[in-house]
């Protein structure tokens, strides 16, 4: 049986996709435009805690980061890497 994981959409639809996810998929829910979420559409909980990325990750890293801490997408997108570090940064 395929492994799959359930998206809430940017309309609030939960979908079932087949992993791995097709890259433009997966760049998005790593952005938080998507969200991951249980096939009741609850909000999802990893298991493992997350942990900051390094100063020398890249920006992207640092938008998710961001999202997951409770930034926007758009307003995480919006700011250097410098001032996400400065403002999501342990």
């Amino acid at each position: 049986m395929p492994e799959t994981m359930f998206i809430r959409g940017e309309g609030g639809s939960v979908f079932e996709m087949g992993l791995p996810l097709h890259e433009a998929i997966a760049e998005r829910l790593h952005k938080g435009h998507l969200v991951r979420v249980n096939p009741d559409g609850s909000t999802y909980t990893e298991a493992d805690e997350r942990t900051p990325p390094a100063v020398t990750d890249r920006k992207t890293e640092w938008v998710s980061w961001a999202v997951h801490n409770g930034a926007t997408p758009d307003d995480a997108e919006a700011l250097t890497k410098t001032d996400l570090i400065e403002k999501y940064g342990l």
